[in-house]
């Protein structure tokens, strides 16, 4: 049988460790994929003196999907996002995020199973029209919502309720005050809506979604929403579960994807093989649900869910004291 190749992007800080653990979790559990590495963030800035060389993109278009660690973009100095980057370079215009609670987490909440569906090119993280006057006295951004990109992210939506058997998609917006974007974006999430009488719609602003979350969260099911809102709102999702460790993040267009780990690249605990690398490994799971390999996608899942409900062998961040390698040992025996 012919090997399938991911690209591999450790990424920065704590990111080849818990990348590093994904990839022993995948060939414990027969994936057997080819990695190609790629260089991003500040690896990459040290080696070639920029921080997404074209190289890597060649990879990435190459073997169409990539499992990425943190990567950090230095502030100021005119670097631009990496992230955003890679998400306009490949028009990965579907961010998904789920949230799912395990046990023996010590999270606030049980029970929840949430996915924040973000629209991942436009709006204000479009970077359009950014200027600042030279004596710091103003400064102006444009958001660009489009019918196309409102259309393409609500369709995605809507299919992944059908798809997975879900029962409600909440269109999350702001059309009360921003008529003009995010009135476009409701307009046309209500259009996709009506071809899928089978789904229930909410409609919510997004400030009362914010408070619903953090009271009822078991009233949302699947949420679909603009750039910086859903950026906002799946950072609160993960908080229901456990906090950014749990929370994986995949980006997804006609061509290419790339699963990631949603949180920052923690310089301060690089190292020390202590992080918890379950979002990476989350997003691994992810990779192979979108590659159709659902039978070794379930098998790491329930490994994770038994290891966290064994409660003795879990990283500092969920209240245990095991190093990533133990607790990366630990999913694997339970595979």
């Amino acid at each position: 049988m012919t090997q399938r190749s991911i690209t591999v992007l450790p990424g920065d800080g704590i990111g080849p460790s818990i990348v590093a653990a994904a990839i022993k979790i995948l060939d414990a559990a027969g994936c057997q994929f080819q990695y190609d590495y790629a260089d991003a963030g500040l690896s990459a800035l040290e080696k070639y003196g920029e921080l997404l060389p074209q190289t890597t993109l060649d990879l990435i278009a190459k073997n169409k999907v990539a499992l990425k660690g943190p990567l950090t973009t230095p502030i100021g100095g005119g670097f631009t996002s990496i992230n955003v980057t890679l998400r306009k370079h490949f028009n990965l215009y579907a961010n998904l995020r789920p949230v799912v609670s395990f046990a023996g987490t010590q999270s606030r909440f049980e029970n929840i199973d949430i996915i924040t569906i973000r629209e991942n090119t436009e709006g204000m993280y479009s970077g359009a029209g950014q200027t600042r006057a030279l004596d710091n006295s103003s400064a102006e951004a444009m958001s660009i919502i489009t019918h196309e990109g409102a259309e393409r992210i609500s369709e995605f939506a809507y299919q992944l309720a059908v798809k997975e058997g879900r029962k409600k998609v909440t269109i999350v917006h702001k059309a009360n005050i921003l008529k003009s974007t995010s009135g476009l974006f409701l307009e046309v999430a209500r259009e996709v809506a009506l071809r899928y009488p089978q789904i229930e719609t909410n409609e919510m602003i997004v400030d009362a979604v914010c408070m619903n979350l953090v009271m009822y969260p078991e009233r949302f099911d699947i949420i679909v929403t603009t750039n910086l809102f859903g950026d906002i709102i799946s950072d609160l999702c993960a908080g229901l579960i456990g906090g950014l460790g749990m929370a994986p993040g995949a980006n997804i267009g006609k061509e290419v994807a790339i699963f990631e780990a949603v949180h920052g690249s923690a310089p301060d605990i690089a190292g020390q093989n202590i992080a918890n690398p379950c979002s990476v490994i989350l997003a691994a799971i992810q990779l192979l649900e979108h590659l159709n390999m659902q039978d070794q996608a379930e098998l790491i899942r329930a490994a994770i869910k038994k290891t966290l409900a064994q409660g003795k062998t879990i990283t500092q961040d969920l209240s245990g004291s095991a190093s990533t390698t133990e607790f990366t040992d630990a999913i694997i025996a339970n595979l």
